[in-house]
């Protein structure tokens, strides 16, 4: 478990269970305007259990994130890719350190899996996550004209793994 320096932690971090789902759910659409199917979620709980992580306070899931891991080519090579896909945190958990950590949770179990480089997207607008992506060490590589169904750019950003 990662610790940040300075936060006062009241939250635990753990793999996702399908008990949580209906929490997941309510968070993914509090939060954000991209929701998802109840499949999508079971899919990649079944497919990625090492990156589909929750925070939990008390025993209420209180954020989560979840990711895949992808084949792909870096350069001339055929890397192992991570993709985050949601990450959410309710607005009364916020500041918390929360985010950050299940971000570097997801990205340390994808490079325990062999993963050379994460990448995600995310809204333009969104300054707030793109702050956290950035102190976590993600870089904006281009802009998706577009992306969103509401026709909003969004940012391709990445990181290289160590």
């Amino acid at each position: 478990m990662i610790l940040l320096a300075g936060v006062k932690k009241t939250y635990t971090i753990r793999r996702f269970r399908l008990e949580d789902l209906d929490q997941v759910m309510y968070i993914n659409r509090t939060c954000l305007p991209e929701n998802y199917s109840t499949y999508f979620f079971i899919d990649l709980y079944k497919n990625f259990p090492e990156t589909f992580i929750v925070a939990e306070e008390g025993n209420r899931v209180v954020g989560y994130i979840m990711c895949r891991i992808e084949g792909g080519f870096s350069g001339f090579s055929l890397v192992k890719r991570g993709h985050v896909i949601s990450i959410a945190v309710l607005p009364e958990h916020r500041h918390k350190g929360i985010g950050e950590t299940l971000l570097k949770e997801a990205l340390q179990s994808m490079m325990n899996h062999g993963v050379k480089e994460c990448y995600l997207e995310v809204r333009v607008s969104n300054t707030p996550a793109i702050n956290l992506y950035k102190k976590v060490g993600f870089k904006i590589e281009k802009v998706i004209r577009g992306y969103y169904s509401d026709g909003e750019d969004a940012y391709l950003m990445r990181i290289k793994m160590p």
